[in-house]
């Protein structure tokens, strides 16, 4: 079974920013924190959540990339599933059990995205976090969808949280992915254009072939 690429949004007001001032020996720096994840909720994309996949995957990515410092985030949602470091602009500190909330605190960067994000802040821009997520969707009654085998990519920072319907569904969860046999998520068709793309004017046929087998077997 395929995945979907899937984001999360909590509504902007939700969040607070914390700003340490620095002193001669400490730059100053600014966080964010508030509501990451939902659980047992139905949101505005009609998905839900169930509490105890969310509570594993929490616990995996608390383990695997909180605390090896490695869950950062990027500015404005990609359509991948991986950060590029490049966009980088907070890192995860904390990602903590609250009911059926998790609320996250994020330390922002000194990264160009970073101060980017830092600068929205002081300027009293109000930017929100929205969860990136690789899920397989379990059609229900009435066209709610139940997320299972959640996969957390990334938390990101965007300016709209409250606003990703339209943008979402249209590029980002219009991409499928495949856990191959080593782990690794990889993008159905775009594995699937890179081998016809690459074929020579002539004598293509075979390969053709080859690429479309290929293709299917991954369905």
């Amino acid at each position: 079974m395929s995945f979907n690429l899937l984001v999360e949004s909590i509504d902007r007001s939700s969040f607070n920013y914390i700003v340490e001032e620095g002193n001669k020996d400490q730059p100053s720096r600014v966080y964010i924190e508030g509501p990451y994840m939902v659980a047992e909720k139905i949101n505005k994309n009609k998905r839900y959540y169930v509490k105890e996949e969310m509570e594993i995957e929490v616990e995996r990515y608390t383990n695997e990339m909180i605390q090896q410092q490695r869950a950062m985030g990027e500015l404005n949602h990609p359509s991948t599933a991986e950060v590029d470091l490049e966009r980088a602009c907070h890192i995860v500190t904390e990602l903590k059990n609250n009911g059926n909330e998790y609320i996250g605190r994020s330390k922002i960067l000194s990264t160009p995205c970073g101060k980017i994000v830092e600068n929205l802040i002081r300027d009293g821009v109000r930017v929100g976090m929205s969860t990136r997520s690789l899920g397989k969707l379990i059609e229900e009654t009435g066209g709610i969808n139940r997320v299972q085998d959640m996969k957390l990519v990334a938390v990101d920072c965007v300016a709209d949280p409250s606003y990703t319907g339209a943008f979402v569904d249209g590029i980002l969860e219009s991409k499928q992915w495949i856990c191959d046999c080593s782990g690794n998520f990889c993008e159905i068709y775009e594995g699937f254009e890179n081998s016809i793309g690459t074929l020579p004017r002539k004598g293509s046929d075979q390969k053709i072939k080859d690429a479309l087998q290929m293709f299917f077997k991954s369905l």
